[in-house]
């Protein structure tokens, strides 16, 4: 199952992580690094959202970017733990 840009479920097969961030943010940067290592060592894809210029999503993040989502859940914002990303991935 994946997740749509809202992290709601769909039908889908698609990436188990999202990040939700805004560019030029140094902690969005960080989040992405650790994000891409983890999955690339576990065998899953990520996608990344900007929130800019969606009234929604930068209602509901802009205080907490990056979010990061797994499984349509949030799971981490501001730092991502490499050890708790790859916890969660492995522990489907």
């Amino acid at each position: 199952m994946s997740r749509d840009d809202r992290g709601e479920a769909s039908s889908t097969t698609g990436p188990r992580v999202t990040l939700y961030s805004r560019p030029g943010c140094h902690l969005c940067d960080e989040a992405r690094a650790v994000i891409e290592a983890v999955c690339a060592e576990v065998g899953e894809s990520y996608e990344e959202v900007s929130i800019v210029g969606d009234a929604d999503l930068e209602q509901r993040f802009a205080n907490e970017i990056p979010v990061t989502f797994v499984d349509g859940r949030q799971h981490d914002f501001w730092r991502v733990s490499p050890v708790r990303l790859r916890a969660a991935l492995r522990g489907r």
